[in-house]
């Protein structure tokens, strides 16, 4: 008979899991002899300097192990809300753009939130709960902001952006059963207010021939009216001209492939015109030489360095060429899109390749799903336009 062989018991690992960034705090409170001593706090926020902004886990924050707080905060992160009364517009607006801005492909859709965002203080404080219709119109009506080192109240078009800001979110809390209903969704916007954004609201006019040939003349010599030239035989929105990355453009098969908003106008691939082949070319290999990933880049006014087109630099290049050239005063930045599908038009182009390579839907069954076109038939289409 072998002698019993005493197993080494094994060590126990009371090594403690760290939690991930933004997901809460548990510290040991060890001046006192809790029976519970590790409490377990919350992200809800943060400060100016970017310093997280902690309270007590609800409805119980105190916890006999480090594991036990441990669960309750993974199971509080599954669902990140204190489902009390107590969270306030703020803190839903934080939890609530931390995922919506995730699905935003564009700066300026962010842009448009925020700067909604900005006059409705009167309620950040507010719970969710106790919102009602007239704090959302209150923000709308009455609401302040700073523009540009002036207070002033939101515009037509802002108090549009407003409500829908409170429209979105509240589904959002709607749908986590904060709020019982959306408030924000029982009323429309005045007869006032949309009859002023109508106004406001300009359509968007095509170049001259006297204004084309302008451009023409000084593509080489004044900067951006390559740009410009490059959306008016493309029909890129702003935005997208922006966004197109150099692993996207083909310069063998002389392609685009980019495109934002609809479903319709994403990924969408464009033949690049034998007018602007030689421009994309010479913008592919500034880019290269700047070792951007963008077709367009800008230099930052403040730190020199170079940086991707967004809209507000499209804009502002645009402006400045409009200005020097003393074309319409009346031209936006859209018009280059606009003139696009004018040109398009008059040549001949199908009906069906022009809503192709701008990104408008197709309502035809017929053509969006039955009918296959081969991309050489694009490339014709496109060529009819001189």
């Amino acid at each position: 008979m072998k002698p019993t062989v005493k197993r080494k018991p094994r060590a126990k690992n009371n090594k403690r899991r760290r939690l991930p960034n933004g997901f809460g705090q548990i510290s040991e409170i060890k001046s006192y002899n809790l029976r519970k001593p590790f409490r377990a706090m919350v992200t809800v926020g943060k400060t100016p300097e970017g310093k997280p902004i902690c309270k007590p886990l609800k409805p119980e924050s105190y916890f006999a192990t480090y594991n036990d707080a441990y669960a309750a905060l993974v199971e509080y992160n599954k669902n990140p809300y204190d489902l009390e009364p107590s969270i306030t517009v703020k803190e839903l607006y934080v939890k609530w753009t931390e995922e919506y801005f995730k699905t935003l492909k564009a700066d300026g859709s962010v842009r448009a939130v925020t700067s909604a965002w900005a006059y409705c203080s009167a309620v950040y404080n507010m719970r969710v709960k106790d919102v009602r219709a007239r704090h959302v119109k209150g923000c709308m009506e009455e609401g302040t902001a700073v523009v540009r080192g002036r207070e002033q109240h939101p515009s037509a078009s802002m108090k549009n952006k407003i409500k829908s800001l409170f429209n979105l979110m509240l589904d959002y809390a709607l749908e986590y059963e904060l709020v019982d209903r959306n408030y924000s969704r029982t009323f429309n916007l005045t007869e006032e207010t949309i009859k002023e954004i109508q106004t406001v609201k300009q359509e968007h006019i095509p170049f001259t021939e006297e204004e084309m040939e302008l451009l023409w003349t000084h593509v080489d010599d004044k900067r951006f009216v390559d740009v410009m030239l490059i959306q008016c035989y493309s029909g890129w929105r702003p935005q997208e001209l922006g966004l197109l990355e150099l692993e996207n453009i083909d310069l063998e098969n002389w392609t685009f492939k980019g495109g934002m908003k609809t479903e319709a106008g994403m990924d969408r691939v464009v033949p690049i015109h034998s007018k602007i082949r030689h421009l994309v070319e010479r913008k592919y290999k500034e880019a290269v030489a700047l070792g951007s990933h963008y077709l367009f880049n800008c230099t930052d006014g403040r730190s020199g360095k170079t940086t991707m087109m967004t809209y507000q630099r499209y804009q502002k290049g645009f402006g400045m060429v409009r200005d020097e050239l003393k074309l319409n005063p009346e031209h936006r930045p859209h018009d280059g899109r606009k003139h696009f599908v004018t040109m398009a038009k008059k040549a001949g182009v199908d009906e069906y390749a022009i809503k192709y390579m701008v990104g408008h839907k197709i309502s035809d069954i017929t053509e969006k799903v039955y009918t296959q076109r081969e991309f050489e038939w694009l490339k014709t289409e496109i060529e009819k336009i001189r």
